[in-house]
């Protein structure tokens, strides 16, 4: 892929902290490919740049490590040119500082009042004046326009008639080749990817034991490596602590550009941009890292990646308050909200080793749209009946029916590791004569496109007595508890202490379930 990336920035664009993250990275990895065109008028909503914005741009972009020009005259269009072509011929990622005018031609231009606003007619007419474009019609497109984008077509066909024609040679020569290229672009994924005992088998046989679920992600992608080329990614400084290195691969860098690990370092907002880029490029598929506290930081490119309909995975670990002694800035309460309120955006919160692989399996089929996995930090067992009902958001992973109504009593739902806790409690219900229902919930959005058929056989409406357990904030739960039902969450932030002392602190128990339980069936 031997192509140069432009990007075209103002004023403002260069005052937003991800344009910094990015600039640093961009320098650390010399990205020779990489030109950034700057429209420099020193202009923003506000007024002149020199109210906010003072600094030496161009020796900002040399500190780090960028190539750097400047264009006097942005109407030069040989200048740029001959820049652009510069640009081109470095080893270094490359900046071309090019000064224009804001609103050139119109009364008032170089002001901000013509950021954003409209010209209007006089406006209109005096900046046409002044660029000869005179005629009477309101709109209008000169002959010499048309016949310019005529000569601009036909170059275009005959580039495209040439890269066909190579592309069908290099067809012919090496079809291995090329089969690995249509596979890319096409997010050709193994035979029997599906299929999780048969693809996932041996890995869920050999997880027996209680496992965290980042650490099962971990597990899980070491397989996906080996079998999904196209897959690159890495975390915000903290693979070691998401597990998200796949191993088999190699670190990427300006020494090393055959590995598919990035180092992303500190730079959550960066990260997550960049992973839209390889996304919206295509071919490769990108996953990103990081602890699920810090989606904050990531937020703005996570609701860009869904708004554009951009396949990225988010591996996001330390998913609750069982992050434990690092304390409530560091423990996840409104973030899962958050996700889930993103439209278009999948948010899985898987309970064991198996929903973990369904949920990685769903990320990597899907081509629409970001996905987020919010994993754990803690050990979970593996639950029996886990697994391929987690493909359909929902689904009753175990079942006690009153023999006398012929239904549960109450429906008991969750996700992530407070299945297991549902689970137990079923267990102790069923001795005391009380029979549930437990329902498993990692991804409400694709639950939410089921068929209203399915939905009504997970949760009937007839049964009204309903308890949701989550370890977060109880937003978005109350669509599936009703009028009749109950929310075990949490209220306030975390506290710094062990996971076990916060759950049974914030009643996240056994007993504490049972007793809400009671509660609703009086």
């Amino acid at each position: 892929m031997d192509h140069f990336t432009y990007a075209i920035c103002g004023d403002g664009c260069l005052q937003e902290g991800v344009a910094s993250e990015a600039i640093s990275l961009a320098g650390t990895l010399k990205l020779s490919k990489l030109i950034l065109l700057y429209d420099s008028n020193n202009i923003t909503i506000e007024g002149d740049t020199k109210i906010s914005f003072t600094e030496d741009v161009m020796g900002r972009f040399t500190a780090s490590g960028w190539h750097v020009q400047k264009v006097e005259d942005g109407n030069d269009m040989q200048a740029v040119t001959a820049a652009i072509e510069k640009a081109k011929a470095t080893d270094m990622p490359s900046l071309i500082e090019i000064k224009t005018v804001i609103g050139y031609g119109a009364p008032k231009q170089g002001t901000a009042a013509v950021h954003g606003s409209p010209l209007g007619d006089d406006g209109v007419v005096q900046a046409k004046e002044t660029l000869s474009w005179l005629h009477e019609e309101a709109f209008y497109v000169p002959q010499e326009v048309k016949d310019a984008a005529a000569e601009w077509l036909t170059t275009a066909k005959e580039c495209e008639g040439s890269w066909l024609a190579l592309a069908e040679k290099y067809k012919k020569a090496y079809p291995a080749d090329w089969q690995a290229w249509e596979d890319w672009n096409t997010n050709k994924l193994p035979e029997n990817f599906c299929d999780l005992n048969s693809f996932f088998g041996e890995l869920f046989e050999a997880s027996a034991a209680s496992i965290a679920t980042r650490a099962s992600s971990e597990k899980v992608l070491q397989i996906l490596s080996k079998h999904v080329p196209q897959l690159i990614g890495g975390s915000a400084d903290l693979a070691p602590s998401t597990l998200s290195i796949m191993k088999d691969r190699g670190s990427y860098s300006a020494d090393t550009p055959c590995g598919s690990n990035l180092h992303f370092g500190i730079r959550e907002h960066a990260m997550t941009a960049i992973a839209n880029g390889f996304a919206a490029h295509g071919a490769l598929r990108p996953y990103v890292a990081g602890f699920f506290v810090f989606s904050d930081y990531m937020k703005p490119a996570m609701r860009l990646a869904a708004l554009m309909g951009l396949p990225v995975v988010y591996i996001m670990t330390h998913d609750s308050i069982g992050v434990g002694e690092d304390g409530p800035t560091h423990q996840p309460i409104e973030q899962l909200a958050a996700l889930r309120s993103i439209p278009g955006f999948w948010t899985y919160r898987p309970a064991d080793i198996r929903e973990t692989a369904a949920a990685w399996v769903k990320a990597l089929s899907r081509t629409d749209g970001p996905t987020a996995l919010v994993l754990s930090r803690q050990n979970l067992p593996l639950l029996p009946g886990s697994g391929e009902g987690a493909y359909k958001g929902a689904y009753v992973l175990a079942d006690e029916v009153n023999p006398a109504t012929g239904q549960p009593d109450v429906l008991l739902m969750a996700s992530g590791s407070e299945v297991e806790l549902i689970c137990g409690a079923q267990a102790n219900l069923k001795e005391q004569g009380v029979y549930a229902r437990v329902i498993s919930v990692p991804c409400m959005e694709i639950f939410e496109s089921q068929c209203c058929e399915y939905k009504e056989s997970i949760m009937p409406k007839a049964v009204r007595a309903r308890l949701a357990v989550e370890a977060a904030s109880p937003f978005g739960w109350h669509k599936y508890t009703g009028l009749d039902g109950e929310v075990l969450a949490v209220n306030g932030f975390g506290a710094s202490a062990p996971a076990g002392e916060l759950f049974k602190a914030y009643g996240f128990t056994v007993e504490n379930v049972i007793a809400k339980v009671k509660e609703l069936l009086k």
